[in-house]
């Protein structure tokens, strides 16, 4: 008996392990799945949402007797703005209008915001962002993506807002700096390269989302307008960074590489 149990025990663990490697040699397990590198499920531990403060009025310093040396102020560990979320679809209506509103619904998450203002329903969402499509139709003569220059015109001119700036190479160190600032980020992307599960694939071909904050890991906490899933959502910074072009006809992928700061 003694020998019939040892036998069991040790057959047992080792017939696991065996398996294992075999279901990942086979594909099973696919640990090497690119949607695996940058994506990743909401946490429940994200940081308190912050309100927008507006910018104090510059004061100017006291003349000095010699210049001192600038100093870069250390970012706080994490930041989640409070910026209020909406779906492109708010009613899961996937026609053509809403397959290109992730500007719209972009731009109004940022203004809303920028402005202390909320996105109470999906009809007043979805309100907001035909109003955009008809300010577009009589400025540009179309609304279907627009780029970042494009994008922060709307900003201005349609909400008033004239804190935005159209930023060119931005970097992760930018982003945060921007969102530690109490800014909106509105990110234009080359959407396939994004890599999210939850888009309609194969993902759109551009498109734009909002970066609100980043985690004490590292990770951005987005907007993404293009899922219902999409609030709060976490983008790995070197995935986001990567997928970061703006709009140039048709070749996304070879677009500039430019983000729009608001507030």
């Amino acid at each position: 008996m003694r020998a019939k149990h040892l036998i069991f025990f040790v057959f047992i663990p080792v017939t696991v392990v065996v398996g294992f490697f075999a279901i990942d040699r086979l594909g099973f397990v696919d640990l090497s799945n690119p949607l695996r590198r940058g994506v990743y499920e909401r946490p429940s531990d994200l940081p308190y949402a912050e309100p927008y403060q507006p910018p104090a009025p510059a004061v100017p310093p006291p003349p000095a007797a010699e210049e001192a040396p600038s100093e870069v102020a250390p970012l706080p560990s994490e930041v989640n703005l409070a910026i209020p979320f909406t779906v492109q679809a708010p009613f899961a209506n996937w026609d053509r209008d809403h397959e290109d509103f992730c500007e719209e619904a972009s731009v109004l998450m940022a203004a809303s915001f920028v402005l202390g203002k909320d996105i109470p329903s999906p009809e007043f969402a979805d309100a907001r962002m035909y109003e955009l499509k008809e300010f577009q139709l009589a400025r540009f003569g179309y609304f279907e993506s627009t780029t970042a220059e494009e994008t922060a015109m709307i900003l201005r001119d349609h909400y008033g807002i004239s804190a935005v700036a159209v930023v060119e190479n931005p970097s992760e160190e930018t982003i945060r700096r921007a969102v530690a600032s109490g800014k909106a980020v509105i990110v234009p992307a080359a959407g396939r390269e994004l890599g999210n599960p939850y888009f309609r694939q194969p993902g759109p071909l551009y498109h734009m989302l909002v970066v609100k904050g980043y985690t004490k890991d590292g990770r951005f906490i987005t907007n993404d307008p293009g899922t219902k899933r999409g609030a709060d959502y976490l983008y790995d910074p070197d995935v986001l960074l990567n997928a970061v072009h703006d709009w140039n006809g048709g070749a996304v992928e070879t677009g500039r590489r430019a983000v729009i700061i608001v507030g």
